[in-house]
């Protein structure tokens, strides 16, 4: 199996045993994103827009390291501190798609790392 670890300095670093993404073939797999400033241990969460669109910011530098955007996102999966933050993170979340959306799940979960609102992973095609 060709497997490539993907770590770059333009997306936050990993806060446990895991890489940012792993390309295999023609399938890039990025690991779930916080709102975390690269580089620094800031959290973005003024508000859930400011916190989305951070999230947001992560995924396409790492999608931008392997000459991806999110035309290239094939699947999503968003995980919420609440579902009430629902609307608030699909509105942000779809200003980033144009046109065809890539299949996702949503999710509520007990708890997030750094206790933040939102997490978000993703799988494109190259």
């Amino acid at each position: 199996m060709d497997k490539k670890v993907i770590n770059i300095t333009a997306a936050p670093a990993p806060i446990g045993p895991y890489n940012q993404a792993i390309k295999t073939g023609n399938l890039l797999f990025i690991s779930g994103q916080i709102a975390l400033v690269p580089g620094t241990d800031t959290l973005i969460i003024a508000t859930l827009a400011d916190e989305t669109h951070q999230v947001m910011k992560n995924l396409s530098a790492i999608l931008e390291s392997e000459n991806a955007g999110f035309a290239n996102v094939v699947k999503t999966t968003i995980f919420l501190s609440d579902m009430a933050h629902f609307s608030s993170v699909n509105e942000v979340y779809g200003q980033y798609f144009i046109g065809d959306y890539p299949a996702r799940e949503t999710v509520a979960v007990k708890g997030l790392p750094k206790n933040v609102n939102v997490e978000i992973s993703m799988i494109a095609a190259l």
